[in-house]
């Protein structure tokens, strides 16, 4: 039935909804890693029509095989079949070892850490904002950041092709960062240091999010991304520099990381917008 659904919309709808469909509703993976995740997935859904079908084919064949007719006797009652339930309970168990094992491997490819990464960006994830740390790429090594304020959301700049590792900090609550076309997201979580590697491929404009419920004003923890190629991405940090978005080390939390820009640092806490 949902496999028929799909294909009923796949063609009613225009090139975009029919390409939505393609993917079963994931965005176009724009990372080296992300096309891991987008298979998993895929065969997950596939795996599940495929038991769907087999157990609804069972269900409706049952109910036809021995619907009792008009003349019929009450049939006999069977209490127990070893061999079908040595079945039932074996063959959910080896769907679930095969899931396992696929899914252990995508984490595996999606956590792999290069041991050199092109660039190295510390996020700090604060009530309820972003900062993002472009380590040692400034003049003479220092760090441009960028941070958002309660009436702008920051946009995270990335060069294609190269190889960037996100080191993920907060000085106040847990939160989630994710790429809706990384395919991939980590938690945020105080006192500790969560890393994570991609290798963006497209360039294009893209949307970020907390994807972790944190607080009153979760739904402003939005960010955009852009992929651009390096020349650009030489200009925008020349940029920032040029802005006094520049400093010796990363804004690694506490107060420099919850007090945005262009905000009292009582209102930036609490999300106002100017």
């Amino acid at each position: 039935m949902l496999g028929f659904f799909a294909l009923t919309v796949a063609a009613c709808g225009d090139a975009a909804d029919k390409d939505q469909i393609a993917r079963l509703a994931m965005p176009d993976p724009a990372t080296e890693q992300a096309p891991a995740t987008f298979e998993l997935w895929k065969w997950a859904w596939v795996a599940a029509m495929i038991t769907g079908v087999i157990v609804w084919g069972l269900i409706f064949w049952a109910i036809w095989r021995y619907r009792r007719r008009s003349d019929d006797e009450v049939p006999i009652q069977t209490r127990y079949n070893l061999p079908l339930e040595i079945f039932y309970t074996i063959a959910p168990i080896m769907m679930v070892v095969v899931f396992f094992y696929w899914t252990v491997d995508v984490q595996n490819k999606m956590t792999h850490m290069e041991d050199d990464p092109d660039i190295t960006i510390d996020v700090v994830g604060q009530k309820w904002q972003w900062t993002f740390n472009y380590t040692g790429q400034g003049e003479g090594g220092s760090t441009p950041y960028t941070v958002g304020t309660g009436s702008q959301r920051p946009t995270l700049v990335l060069p294609v092709d190269q190889t960037v590792q996100f080191n993920l900090q907060s000085p106040d609550v847990i939160h989630s960062f994710g790429i809706d076309a990384f395919l991939m997201k980590m938690d945020v979580v105080p006192g500790r240091i969560n890393q994570f590697q991609a290798t963006p491929t497209v360039v294009g404009d893209y949307n970020g999010k907390c994807f972790e419920l944190c607080g009153t004003y979760h739904s402003r923890m939005l960010f955009d991304v852009k992929i651009v190629d390096q020349a650009d991405y030489d200009a925008y940090l020349a940029d920032l520099a040029a802005q006094g978005f520049e400093a010796e080390e990363p804004l690694l939390g506490g107060e420099a990381a919850r007090t945005q820009h262009g905000l009292a640092e009582d209102d930036s806490q609490e999300g106002a917008h100017e």
